[in-house]
């Protein structure tokens, strides 16, 4: 923000006293000492301050450059100069003080700055209301924006869009919403700046749909209005509409950021789509955006959703210098796909650069260990993160040990942490411990779990599945009867299982034993194909993984058509030879699925790829890449 006064022709600058001066001297010698390699700037600097008098534009431009170059001991003497000069009382000279302490952080001394105005203009305002959004002191914003209001004080477009944007970060919509009304009454709600401060708060506060009405409503859109509407459908899910609003973008010839093409393919991770992803990451090539870091980022989560890994990482080699949001891609990246050292390699890696890790990066490396079944890794990287004073342990960190302890079979001890915790456990903890409860068969401590569950979740059919199963596996058949009624009778809802593929540039989308399928007849000839190639080297159907009161020929049937292995074979009649098979699948994979995935991909010779809730599994040469613990 720059700043000129324009002084009469008579005006005089007032003289400093000389140790003033000579004390400012010797600052601006230091100051320019930071700034050796710019000597004509220096040269400016000595030349224009004089051991015996101060031109007040002068101090007025070393002010502005302080507040540029974050330079909070010069700026510090600059003020000490205005007090001697007399300058405090006046506004200009104030509101670039205020300026300059607030982009170097210190809103203390611009807030004593501010306070002690005698007269403010909008600007003075404006600085300081700035000043509290762009540090996250979003309480303090509001609250003196309340009493500019008050006061009578006219509000700009500046005004609005800083005061808004730290509802924004507060989740604050009411107050967004009362300050809406303001824009409107003032006729501003057009302007870009606070049409999109508003967008961006109802995106963030989930309220997807009055924040598009908002962008429909603005007559001129910039970049940021179109990225931060981009954001606003990934952050809520809706990464469908945002593929869609990109297209529109693109025929409309929206000039691409760097920020809209990260969250546009962000949203394409989301969907595992492959084509579309591959697509903007020669966008982002053309456009000169591969190597900012956000959409690095991106392209890394993107590529190690959709099953390649080794793009992932190529993505993440080929940048030279990283962020930590990088590294937790990358790191997240090779949780997901089982390369636990690797994870762990990397997050060493972190620490011997002291590239010093945040929340996520603590969850991603306690998610490699649940599912790699390393508890004492976890263990230690938990202890790490509870002794890391820059990191506050959050729920999720809890909860992954939770799984940690669990998956291992150490129920008791998973039961223990939930009690010993800081916080109320989350339906995610008490599915979790469900979950392992339901593979180490410990029905007592399901039993408690489910009923957490029920309350927490009643509309979820998944959780009476979960303690039904837990019943069937111990034979518990008049339980498992009883849970199933109650069920029936709760109107709960139960996610149907499914598995698609993409292949011909469509996706194709699988139930456990679907008829509807233009193809099905070659798919159930294909299938029954592996199964006689099976048999001919004693492959047994895991009837055990199905939990229903049958007899084993049925349940051997029953396992026969889930949607994994119809994906499979559809995949096997399509693709070609050296293309790796891609199967997304909306559920954890079961134990008969899992095995008979080891050994189609042994005797197909094909890599098949499985991605499931939990991870992706590498299915190569008859083994997994989960070695078999998910």
């Amino acid at each position: 923000m720059g700043f000129r006064f324009n002084y009469p022709a008579n005006y005089k600058p007032k003289k400093a006293p000389s140790v003033v001066c000579s004390g400012l001297y010797l600052a601006a010698r230091f100051f320019c000492s930071k700034w050796s390699h710019t000597n004509s700037l220096k040269d400016k600097w000595l030349a224009r301050i004089d051991r015996n008098s101060i031109d007040v534009f002068a101090l007025h431009e070393r002010m502005q450059l302080c507040a540029k170059r974050r330079s909070l001991l010069v700026g510090k003497s600059c003020h000490g100069l205005a007090v001697q000069l007399g300058l405090v009382a006046d506004t200009l000279t104030c509101n670039i003080l205020i300026n300059l302490y607030t982009k170097c952080g210190r809103n203390d001394c611009a807030r004593y700055v501010f306070d002690a105005m005698l007269v403010r203009s909008i600007v003075s305002w404006n600085t300081m209301i700035a000043g509290y959004t762009r540090s996250g002191e979003d309480v303090q914003a509001l609250k003196l924006f309340s009493r500019m209001h008050q006061e009578g004080t006219p509000l700009s477009e500046f005004t609005l869009s800083s005061t808004i944007c730290a509802c924004a970060a507060k989740y604050a919509i009411n107050e967004c919403r009362q300050l809406h009304t303001v824009a409107l009454k003032l006729a501003l709600d057009s302007n870009s700046f606070v049409g999109t401060a508003i967008l961006d708060v109802y995106a963030k506060c989930n309220m997807i749909k009055d924040a598009c009405w908002v962008f429909e409503m603005m007559p001129y859109k910039t970049g940021v209005t179109w990225s931060s509407l981009f954001a606003g459908y990934v952050q809520n899910g809706l990464h469908e509409e945002a593929l869609c609003l990109f297209r529109s973008a693109q025929s409309e010839g929206v000039e691409l950021t760097e920020f809209t093409l990260s969250a546009v393919i962000s949203a394409c991770a989301s969907l595992a789509s492959k084509i579309e992803g591959t697509q903007l990451h020669s966008v982002s090539v053309k456009c000169g955006f591969h190597g900012n870091l956000f959409v690095a980022a991106s392209l890394v989560d993107l590529y190690a959703r959709c099953g390649q890994i080794e793009k992932a990482y190529a993505v993440f080699a080929y940048m030279e210098h990283k962020n930590v949001v990088i590294w937790n891609a990358m790191i997240a990246g090779f949780s997901r796909h089982a390369h636990s050292w690797e994870a762990m390699i990397l997050f060493e890696k972190m620490h011997q650069l002291e590239l010093f890790p945040n929340e996520v990066t603590y969850l991603s490396v306690l998610s490699v260990c649940s599912h790699a079944g390393l508890v004492e890794e976890g263990r230690h990287y938990f202890n790490l993160l509870m002794s890391d004073q820059t990191v506050e342990p959050n729920v999720l960190h809890y909860s992954c040990m939770v799984d940690v302890l669990g998956r291992s079979g150490k129920t008791d001890e998973a039961w223990e942490l939930l009690h010993k915790m800081p916080f109320e456990p989350t339906a995610s903890m008490w599915g979790s411990l469900l979950g392992s409860c339901r593979n180490y068969t410990n029905s007592r401590l399901a039993r408690i779990a489910a009923e957490q569950l029920f309350q927490l979740e009643p509309d979820n059919g998944g959780n009476h599945v979960l303690l039904s199963n837990v019943y069937a596996a111990s034979g518990n058949w008049e339980n498992v009867a009883m849970s199933r009624k109650y069920l029936k009778d709760s109107g709960a809802k139960k996610e149907p299982g499914r598995s698609w593929i993409e292949a011909k540039g469509k996706i194709h989308v699988f139930v456990v034993g679907e008829r509807k399928h233009p193809e099905i007849t070659d798919i159930h000839n294909k299938l029954e194909e592996i199964y006689d190639d099976m048999r001919k080297i004693a492959r047994r159907t895991k009837i055990e993984c199905d939990l229903h009161d049958v007899h084993d020929d049925q349940k051997e049937e029953l396992l026969k058509y889930h949607s994994e292995k119809l994906a499979l074979a559809f995949g096997l009649i399509c693709l070609p030879p050296n293309m790796p098979i891609i199967i997304h699948k909306n559920l954890r994979i079961c134990g008969d699925c899992h095995s008979f995935m080891k050994v189609a991909a042994h005797i197909t010779e094909r890599l098949v790829i499985v991605r499931d809730t939990n991870r992706f599994h590498h299915f190569k040469n008859g083994s997994c890449s989960c070695g078999d613990f998910w």
